[in-house]
């Protein structure tokens, strides 16, 4: 009998020493989750109210001149941001009076440079020779009006030469005299009142500038903020005039609620409650809101008090998750009083209208994880009053409780507390 070869007896021993090897497949280790623990609170419970969604602003986008309508940019139903340009009208006209503004306004400020520099050398050296010829000129008359002098106090001339050397002697004083004004004007340069009405001059054709240039600006119409367009009241090409709507605008990164309320639920309302807010058309979507205020006045005979609920929307690709007009399903914290547990938010796994959490069993940092199905109650700051089998200081999954089925083993990685478990996945 032929023993084994010696590879084949090393091969056997292998498979035999791996059939008792602890092996953990990677599918089969303990998922990793945070957890919190369930309280409970004596606390109002819920009286659920129907409310509306509304924007948290609606504005209507005129337009501040008359003109033509040169490119209209947006449409129904398109999200816009602050700032973005939605129409513009022609402006071909301002344009070129902006342009002729602009030149004058060059002009205006060369001038004033002029002034503020002074004069050149050769326009100094060219009033120094005009000054230095007027001077030579006038001792030429001087000269020549004394020899008539003589002349006539001797007889050898007659009046008329005296007067007409007397007159050419006058005129090239004056000559003289403002000759030597402009050279001290070149000289010195201009004044200051000179130079202070050059910048009052540029200064005025700058704002004339500015003036057109906002003109302009009115010509494009422009978001005031973020939102979405709802209405288009004009086309391109179309004639408008001054407070002529354009486009009205919502929006919707923050949204309001409008819930009517009894004088009952009302009185017991506070401004920054947190409430719970359900819609039929989103039931995988957990939501709460802020009461802002509670009008304190009837709304016509329904004997009801409007309030109004601030929520944050989600924008999910360029669409908000809540609608204006949907309705929303308000549980307001006036009820009767009753011991209920609470668990944090995040702990809530949605499925439909089904609501559950998962609670973890076992010792230690590892075990295993079973389902409550809960029905909600009302909001309380970060967590939710749950109807369910839950006891106080139940460990229920807030962080790797997406993909959890019932019997899953976890390993526990951290606990948190109430106020850390609102931020847990922000």
């Amino acid at each position: 009998m032929h023993s084994f070869p010696r590879y084949c007896r090393l091969a056997v021993c292998l498979v035999f020493a791996l059939s008792y090897w602890p092996v953990k497949v990677e599918g089969q280790m303990p998922k990793p989750v945070v957890v919190a623990r369930v309280t409970e609170k004596e606390i109002n419970t819920g009286q659920r109210v129907i409310g509306t969604v509304h924007p948290l602003k609606r504005s209507t986008i005129g337009s501040a001149v008359d003109g033509r309508v040169k490119t209209f940019e947006v449409n129904q139903g398109v999200r816009v941001k602050k700032g973005q340009t939605l129409a513009r009208i022609r402006t071909e006209t301002l344009m070129i009076e902006q342009a002729a503004a602009k030149a004058e306004l060059d002009l205006a400020e060369h001038q004033l440079t002029e002034y503020q520099n002074g004069s050149r050398g050769e326009e100094i050296a060219e009033a120094a020779a005009n000054l230095q010829g007027a001077e030579s000129a006038y001792r030429n008359t001087q000269s020549k009006l004394r020899r008539i002098q003589l002349l006539a106090a001797n007889n050898a001339t007659s009046e008329q030469e005296l007067d007409d050397a007397e007159e050419r002697s006058a005129a090239a004083r004056f000559a003289l005299e403002a000759t030597k004004s402009l050279y001290e004007r070149i000289k010195n340069g201009a004044r200051k009142e000179t130079i202070a009405q050059a910048n009052a001059r540029v200064e005025l054709q700058r704002q004339r500038v500015n003036l057109i240039a906002d003109r302009i600006k009115k010509y494009q119409i422009v978001a005031p903020f973020d939102g979405f367009i709802t209405t288009e009241f004009t086309e391109e090409g179309a004639w408008i005039k001054q407070g002529d709507p354009v486009v009205e605008l919502i929006q919707m990164s923050e949204v309001e609620i409008q819930a009517p309320v009894t004088a009952e639920v009302a009185v017991n309302l506070k401004k920054g409650t947190v409430v719970r807010v359900e819609f039929p058309e989103i039931p995988n979507e957990l939501l709460t809101g802020t009461i802002e205020r509670v009008v304190p006045a009837t709304a016509s005979r329904s004997r009801t008090y409007p309030v109004h609920i601030k929520l944050k929307n989600r924008i999910v690709d360029d669409s908000p998750l809540l609608l204006a007009g949907m309705l929303a399903r308000v549980d307001f914290p006036a009820g009767k009083r009753e011991k209920l547990p609470l668990v944090p938010k995040d702990a809530l796994v949605l499925n439909g209208n089904q609501r559950s959490v998962f609670v973890v069993t076992g010792r230690g940092d590892t075990g295993k994880v079973r389902r409550i199905i809960v029905e909600l109650g009302v909001a309380l700051d970060d967590r939710i009053q749950v109807r369910g089998k839950l006891a106080v200081d139940d460990l229920v999954v807030v962080v790797g409780n997406e993909r959890l089925i019932p019997d899953t083993e976890v390993r526990i990685i951290r606990e948190v507390k109430s106020a850390e478990a609102k931020s847990t996945r922000e």
